[in-house]
């Protein structure tokens, strides 16, 4: 993966993009809120304890975010 766009990511190095506590990050995750939000996080469930997040899916999700007058 040459693309950084394409770096896939920890939930950790998302909570660092977003200035969000590691908690934050993980509420964005819970399939409960993922259900509801208009614009779901892009988590992707490798398994139950491995959780990431492809670069350009999570700059995407905050240009919608951003797009709708949340950000």
């Amino acid at each position: 993966m040459n693309d950084q766009n394409d770096a896939i990511l920890t939930l950790e190095e998302c909570g660092e993009i977003l200035k969000l506590s590691k908690s934050q990050i993980y509420s964005l995750t819970r399939s409960r809120g993922v259900a509801r939000a208009d614009v779901p996080f892009p988590v992707i469930r490798l398994h139950s304890k491995a959780l990431r997040v492809k670069r350009s899916s999570l700059m995407q999700w905050i240009d919608a975010i951003a797009a709708q007058g949340r950000g």
